[in-house]
């Protein structure tokens, strides 16, 4: 029987967060989530939508880049030039993500019995690896500025570089990070952020061309190993949510969700254990209950089809679950 029918699911929760600017701040590096997304949707799908926001966001970066050259070019600014080119070969950090939604889309054989959705978990590795080479070039740039100090020109058209490349990377990190967070994809999600890096190298470039333009020109090396401190906080956030997917880590309130159906479900009068796994954007699951002794195996089974039904219509991004049950 197929199961894989969208459903809309609400998730209200309250959540206790720092108010005003540091508030902001956290939320801004790293953003509060659930594991789950919010919503079931076909697998191939959710894959068609993650390549979606991969290719308009690696559009709207290209077309930031570009722009960034044009005014490299006029003003020979070695900073504008170091950021330009970080865009350009961050944007590529699609290409690997891309792949990995590719061959999550082929089906499962019989010696990866599971398909191909941990491909996306390896490419959140290198993602990660990428968020850490970026505030370590960050830093190093940060601290060769200070010992080595210069003065640049044409601070008006570098500022307006900078800000156009804040707002590309902001842009596709706030698009790539929704949709993660909808399909359920930590390592879309980890790209998200990974372009949100770069948008604080944008940004370190205005706030330092400002701080030259007043005539402080040891700004820009000073908001540089600023931002390669804020670059740490994302790469934290980004590197807890890829380990938790490769150490098949869920959000609690699953298990509780799925204990809570299964208990409901009459003839269950006791759940033994549930076990959840992400692979990809898809969840998978488990459970062992025990049902009423005086049930025929026929009614058993009725009963734990009837269980699984309501599962894969409750617990977001689940697609599959094998329950096993036991007389009392």
């Amino acid at each position: 029987m197929d199961h894989n029918h969208p459903h809309p699911h609400s998730h209200d929760h309250d959540h206790v967060r720092s108010g005003g600017v540091v508030g902001w701040l956290k939320n801004y590096l790293a953003p509060h989530s659930h594991d789950p997304g919010d919503t079931i949707d076909d697998a191939l799908s959710a894959s068609a939508e993650g390549m979606r926001a991969l290719k308009v966001s690696l559009v709207a970066l290209v077309l930031t880049a570009v722009a960034q050259v044009v005014v490299v070019v006029i003003t020979g600014s070695v900073a504008l030039l170091a950021d330009t080119i970080h865009n350009f070969s961050d944007a590529l950090t699609a290409v690997p993500l891309g792949v990995a939604f590719i061959l999550a889309r082929r089906p499962a054989t019989r010696r990866y019995t599971y398909g191909f959705g941990r491909a996306e978990d390896l490419a959140g590795i290198f993602i990660i690896a990428m968020i850490a080479f970026s505030a370590g070039v960050a830093a190093w740039v940060a601290v060769e500025r200070l010992i080595h100090p210069r003065d640049i020109g044409y601070y008006g058209m570098i500022v307006i570089a900078g800000l156009i490349g804040f707002a590309g990377n902001e842009f596709a990190a706030s698009y790539r990070i929704r949709v993660g967070r909808r399909i359920g994809s930590a390592a879309l999600v980890a790209d998200g952020l990974h372009a949100r890096t770069d948008a604080l190298t944008s940004l370190a470039v205005v706030l330092g061309a400002l701080g030259a333009w007043a005539g402080w020109h040891l700004a820009d090396p000073i908001v540089g190993l600023l931002i390669s401190v804020a670059i740490l906080a994302v790469l934290r956030q980004a590197a807890r949510d890829v380990y938790r997917r490769l150490m098949d880590s869920v959000d609690p309130r699953l298990v509780d969700t799925v204990e809570a159906t299964l208990i409901a479900t009459d003839g269950i009068q006791q759940v033994n254990a549930v076990r959840l796994r992400w692979i990809g954007h898809e969840l998978f699951g488990e459970a062992e209950v025990v049902s009423d002794g005086t049930l025929s195996f026929v009614e058993a089974h009725e009963i734990t089809e009837r269980a699984r039904h309501d599962l894969l219509h409750r617990v977001p991004r689940l697609v599959d679950v094998i329950i096993r049950s036991k007389p009392e």
